[in-house]
């Protein structure tokens, strides 16, 4: 394997781990929210506010990619 291929390996090793533990977050929010009656209003927030940060994780992931496929990185 070449370095180019080893780095491309773990850098989609390194998003699908971010995408998992995304996912587990939002199994063990959802689990708390349920036992612990939290209101819709309080729930909407907290899955806003999940929400918000997986948003800017992705904008993080997409500018840095343009961000170095344009030569600037």
């Amino acid at each position: 394997m070449s370095l180019d291929q080893i780095e491309l390996l773990e850098s989609l090793g390194l998003k699908l781990f971010f995408l998992l533990i995304f996912l587990l977050i939002g199994l063990a929010i959802h689990d708390v929210l349920k036992r612990g009656n939290v209101p819709k209003f309080g729930r909407f927030v907290v899955w806003l506010v999940l929400f918000l940060g997986c948003a800017g994780f992705v904008a993080k992931g997409i500018i840095e990619a343009a961000w170095e496929s344009g030569g600037l990185g």
